[in-house]
Protein backbone atom coordinates (compact mmCIF):
# COMPACT_ATOMS: atom_id res chain seq x y z
CA UNK A 1 0.00 0.00 0.00
CA UNK A 2 1.63 3.53 -0.45
CA UNK A 3 0.54 7.38 0.72
CA UNK A 4 1.89 9.90 -0.55
CA UNK A 5 6.07 9.43 -0.69
CA UNK A 6 5.19 6.66 1.98
CA UNK A 7 5.07 2.84 1.05
CA UNK A 8 3.53 0.64 3.42
CA UNK A 9 4.31 -3.55 3.79
CA UNK A 10 2.64 -5.15 6.76
CA UNK A 11 3.90 -8.89 7.90
CA UNK A 12 3.65 -10.82 11.34
CA UNK A 13 1.78 -8.05 13.02
CA UNK A 14 4.06 -5.14 12.31
CA UNK A 15 3.62 -2.59 9.68
CA UNK A 16 7.00 -1.21 7.22
CA UNK A 17 6.54 2.76 7.04
CA UNK A 18 9.28 3.49 4.25
CA UNK A 19 9.99 7.05 3.07
CA UNK A 20 10.58 7.03 -0.68
CA UNK A 21 11.07 10.62 -1.92
CA UNK A 22 14.55 9.86 -4.12
CA UNK A 23 17.06 11.28 -3.77
CA UNK A 24 17.69 12.06 -0.21
CA UNK A 25 13.71 11.48 1.71
CA UNK A 26 13.12 14.86 2.18
CA UNK A 27 10.46 15.79 4.32
CA UNK A 28 8.39 18.07 2.23
CA UNK A 29 4.40 19.31 3.49
CA UNK A 30 3.14 16.50 1.48
CA UNK A 31 5.22 13.50 2.91
CA UNK A 32 4.12 14.85 6.12
CA UNK A 33 1.15 14.69 5.07
CA UNK A 34 1.48 10.91 3.43
CA UNK A 35 2.85 10.15 7.00
CA UNK A 36 -0.04 11.14 8.80
CA UNK A 37 -2.42 9.42 6.83
CA UNK A 38 -0.14 6.34 6.98
CA UNK A 39 -0.45 6.83 10.96
CA UNK A 40 -4.39 7.13 10.23
CA UNK A 41 -4.49 3.83 8.07
CA UNK A 42 -3.08 2.18 10.92
CA UNK A 43 -4.34 2.96 14.14
CA UNK A 44 -7.80 1.60 12.58
CA UNK A 45 -6.09 -1.81 11.96
CA UNK A 46 -6.21 -3.89 15.08
CA UNK A 47 -4.14 -6.79 13.45
CA UNK A 48 -0.75 -3.97 13.34
CA UNK A 49 0.99 -3.80 16.59
CA UNK A 50 4.20 -2.33 16.12
CA UNK A 51 4.95 0.58 13.46
CA UNK A 52 8.35 0.61 11.71
CA UNK A 53 9.88 3.34 10.34
CA UNK A 54 12.35 3.63 8.42
CA UNK A 55 14.14 5.59 4.77
CA UNK A 56 14.25 3.70 1.21
CA UNK A 57 17.82 4.20 -0.31
CA UNK A 58 20.47 5.31 1.56
CA UNK A 59 19.02 7.76 3.62
CA UNK A 60 16.86 7.64 6.50
CA UNK A 61 15.17 11.98 6.04
CA UNK A 62 17.90 14.11 5.31
CA UNK A 63 15.94 17.24 6.45
CA UNK A 64 13.14 19.10 5.40
CA UNK A 65 12.21 20.49 1.69
CA UNK A 66 14.23 23.78 1.83
CA UNK A 67 12.72 24.70 -1.54
CA UNK A 68 9.20 25.15 0.90
CA UNK A 69 11.28 27.39 2.81
CA UNK A 70 11.14 30.21 0.28
CA UNK A 71 8.09 30.68 0.11
CA UNK A 72 7.83 31.50 3.53
CA UNK A 73 9.85 34.21 3.61
CA UNK A 74 9.14 37.43 5.69
CA UNK A 75 5.95 35.20 6.25
CA UNK A 76 6.15 34.85 9.63
CA UNK A 77 2.74 33.42 10.44
CA UNK A 78 3.29 30.86 7.34
CA UNK A 79 6.75 29.62 8.55
CA UNK A 80 5.25 29.26 12.38
CA UNK A 81 2.37 27.24 10.66
CA UNK A 82 5.05 25.33 8.96
CA UNK A 83 6.42 24.56 12.31
CA UNK A 84 3.03 23.93 14.43
CA UNK A 85 1.97 21.62 11.37
CA UNK A 86 5.60 19.03 12.12
CA UNK A 87 4.89 19.45 15.89
CA UNK A 88 1.84 18.36 15.37
CA UNK A 89 2.11 15.45 13.70
CA UNK A 90 5.21 14.42 16.01
CA UNK A 91 3.65 14.50 18.81
CA UNK A 92 1.11 12.11 17.26
CA UNK A 93 3.57 9.64 16.59
CA UNK A 94 5.36 10.18 20.28
CA UNK A 95 1.73 9.62 22.05
CA UNK A 96 0.32 7.03 19.45
CA UNK A 97 -0.92 3.85 21.34
CA UNK A 98 1.42 1.72 19.13
CA UNK A 99 5.09 1.42 19.41
CA UNK A 100 7.03 3.02 17.04
CA UNK A 101 10.81 2.11 16.25
CA UNK A 102 13.02 4.09 13.71
CA UNK A 103 15.28 2.20 11.74
CA UNK A 104 18.01 4.61 10.95
CA UNK A 105 19.52 3.42 7.97
CA UNK A 106 21.35 6.39 6.72
CA UNK A 107 21.29 9.75 7.22
CA UNK A 108 18.90 11.40 9.81
CA UNK A 109 19.50 15.79 9.84
CA UNK A 110 17.23 18.41 11.02
CA UNK A 111 13.45 16.95 10.46
CA UNK A 112 14.46 13.66 10.01
CA UNK A 113 16.36 13.29 13.27
CA UNK A 114 13.13 15.20 14.90
CA UNK A 115 10.84 12.35 13.29
CA UNK A 116 13.34 9.92 14.79
CA UNK A 117 13.32 11.25 18.02
CA UNK A 118 9.35 11.43 18.13
CA UNK A 119 9.65 7.49 17.99
CA UNK A 120 9.37 4.96 21.14
CA UNK A 121 12.37 3.59 20.03
CA UNK A 122 15.38 4.23 17.75
CA UNK A 123 17.70 1.65 16.37
CA UNK A 124 20.42 3.24 14.03
CA UNK A 125 22.94 1.77 11.75
CA UNK A 126 26.86 2.33 13.13
CA UNK A 127 27.68 4.79 9.88
CA UNK A 128 24.66 6.84 9.50
CA UNK A 129 24.98 10.75 10.46
CA UNK A 130 22.16 12.09 12.87
CA UNK A 131 22.40 16.19 13.69
CA UNK A 132 20.02 19.22 13.63
CA UNK A 133 22.04 21.77 11.30
CA UNK A 134 19.31 24.34 11.25
CA UNK A 135 21.45 26.83 12.34
CA UNK A 136 23.61 26.91 9.55
CA UNK A 137 20.43 28.22 8.15
CA UNK A 138 19.93 30.96 10.42
CA UNK A 139 16.82 28.59 11.99
CA UNK A 140 16.49 26.82 14.62
CA UNK A 141 14.97 22.79 14.86
CA UNK A 142 11.28 23.78 14.76
CA UNK A 143 9.70 20.12 14.84
CA UNK A 144 10.19 19.28 18.07
CA UNK A 145 13.45 18.87 17.93
CA UNK A 146 15.05 21.55 20.77
CA UNK A 147 13.02 19.81 23.24
CA UNK A 148 12.99 16.30 22.40
CA UNK A 149 17.18 16.48 22.05
CA UNK A 150 17.63 17.99 25.21
CA UNK A 151 15.15 15.22 26.86
CA UNK A 152 16.73 12.34 25.50
CA UNK A 153 20.68 13.26 26.23
CA UNK A 154 20.97 15.98 28.47
CA UNK A 155 20.96 20.15 28.08
CA UNK A 156 24.43 20.62 27.48
CA UNK A 157 24.67 17.65 24.96
CA UNK A 158 21.82 19.03 22.88
CA UNK A 159 22.94 22.84 22.85
CA UNK A 160 26.35 21.39 21.73
CA UNK A 161 24.78 19.76 18.88
CA UNK A 162 22.64 22.82 17.87
CA UNK A 163 24.68 25.14 18.35
CA UNK A 164 27.55 23.82 16.43
CA UNK A 165 25.20 22.01 14.04
CA UNK A 166 28.13 18.57 14.66
CA UNK A 167 26.61 15.46 13.54
CA UNK A 168 27.20 12.31 15.26
CA UNK A 169 27.44 8.48 14.21
CA UNK A 170 25.18 5.89 15.42
CA UNK A 171 28.23 4.29 17.75
CA UNK A 172 28.21 7.99 19.05
CA UNK A 173 24.23 8.63 19.12
CA UNK A 174 24.22 4.92 21.14
CA UNK A 175 26.77 6.63 23.47
CA UNK A 176 25.01 9.85 24.32
CA UNK A 177 21.54 7.83 24.59
CA UNK A 178 19.48 9.15 21.22
CA UNK A 179 19.48 5.99 20.30
CA UNK A 180 18.98 2.33 22.15
CA UNK A 181 21.32 0.77 20.02
CA UNK A 182 24.10 1.14 17.31
CA UNK A 183 24.38 -2.09 14.80
CA UNK A 184 26.32 -2.97 11.19
CA UNK A 185 24.01 -1.69 8.51
CA UNK A 186 23.80 -4.84 7.06
CA UNK A 187 22.31 -6.17 10.45
CA UNK A 188 20.15 -3.09 11.05
CA UNK A 189 16.75 -4.29 9.63
CA UNK A 190 16.87 -7.80 11.14
CA UNK A 191 17.63 -6.47 14.43
CA UNK A 192 14.62 -4.19 14.53
CA UNK A 193 12.59 -6.82 13.20
CA UNK A 194 13.58 -9.00 16.03
CA UNK A 195 12.57 -6.82 18.04
CA UNK A 196 9.29 -5.38 16.79
CA UNK A 197 8.03 -9.32 16.31
CA UNK A 198 8.94 -9.41 19.82
CA UNK A 199 6.58 -6.51 20.96
CA UNK A 200 3.99 -7.65 18.49
CA UNK A 201 3.61 -11.52 18.62
CA UNK A 202 4.55 -12.49 22.42
CA UNK A 203 3.38 -9.09 23.93
CA UNK A 204 -0.67 -8.30 24.74
CA UNK A 205 -1.83 -5.12 23.06
CA UNK A 206 -3.58 -3.84 26.34
CA UNK A 207 -0.43 -3.93 28.44
CA UNK A 208 1.60 -2.39 26.27
CA UNK A 209 -0.74 -0.19 25.12
CA UNK A 210 -1.07 0.83 28.61
CA UNK A 211 3.03 0.94 29.52
CA UNK A 212 3.14 3.58 26.18
CA UNK A 213 0.43 6.00 27.64
CA UNK A 214 2.31 5.73 31.21
CA UNK A 215 5.64 6.49 30.02
CA UNK A 216 4.57 9.60 27.46
CA UNK A 217 2.16 10.81 30.46
CA UNK A 218 4.86 10.91 32.88
CA UNK A 219 7.13 12.70 30.84
CA UNK A 220 4.62 15.40 30.01
CA UNK A 221 3.46 16.19 33.64
CA UNK A 222 5.83 15.14 36.16
CA UNK A 223 6.57 11.85 38.30
CA UNK A 224 3.94 12.70 40.91
CA UNK A 225 0.94 12.69 38.32
CA UNK A 226 2.68 9.75 36.30
CA UNK A 227 2.87 7.65 38.94
CA UNK A 228 -0.83 8.49 40.05
CA UNK A 229 -1.57 6.96 36.21
CA UNK A 230 0.20 4.15 36.28
CA UNK A 231 -1.55 2.82 39.46
CA UNK A 232 -4.50 3.61 37.49
CA UNK A 233 -3.78 2.53 34.69
CA UNK A 234 -2.26 -1.08 36.79
CA UNK A 235 -5.31 -1.42 38.15
CA UNK A 236 -7.39 -1.30 34.70
CA UNK A 237 -5.34 -3.94 33.78
CA UNK A 238 -6.19 -6.63 36.47
CA UNK A 239 -9.39 -6.87 34.91
CA UNK A 240 -8.30 -7.84 31.26
CA UNK A 241 -8.51 -11.10 30.22
CA UNK A 242 -4.68 -11.08 28.92
CA UNK A 243 -3.84 -10.36 32.77
CA UNK A 244 -5.62 -13.70 34.09
CA UNK A 245 -3.81 -15.49 31.52
CA UNK A 246 -0.24 -14.03 31.66
CA UNK A 247 -0.32 -15.11 35.28
CA UNK A 248 -2.31 -18.83 34.62
CA UNK A 249 0.35 -19.12 32.49
CA UNK A 250 3.48 -18.38 34.15
CA UNK A 251 1.51 -20.50 37.34
CA UNK A 252 1.11 -23.48 34.27
CA UNK A 253 5.14 -22.64 33.13
CA UNK A 254 3.77 -22.68 29.38
CA UNK A 255 4.10 -19.36 26.84
CA UNK A 256 1.26 -17.23 27.66
CA UNK A 257 -1.51 -17.13 24.49
CA UNK A 258 -2.59 -13.08 24.58
CA UNK A 259 -5.59 -12.45 22.70
CA UNK A 260 -5.89 -8.63 23.63
CA UNK A 261 -8.61 -8.38 25.49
Amino acid sequence: MEFTNVKLEAANKVAYLSIDVPPANTLSSATLTGLGDAFNYIEGIDDIKVIVLTGAGKFFVAGADIKEFTGAFDNVEQAEQMARAGQKLFDRIESFSKPVIAAINGAALGGGLELAMACHIRYAAEEAKLGLPELNLGLIPGFGGTQRLARLTNKAKALELILTSQFVDGREAERIGLVNRAVPLDSLMDEVKRVAELIALEKSAVSVRAALEAVTYGLAVGQEKGTEKEAVLFGQLFASDDMKEGVNAFIEKRKAQFTDK
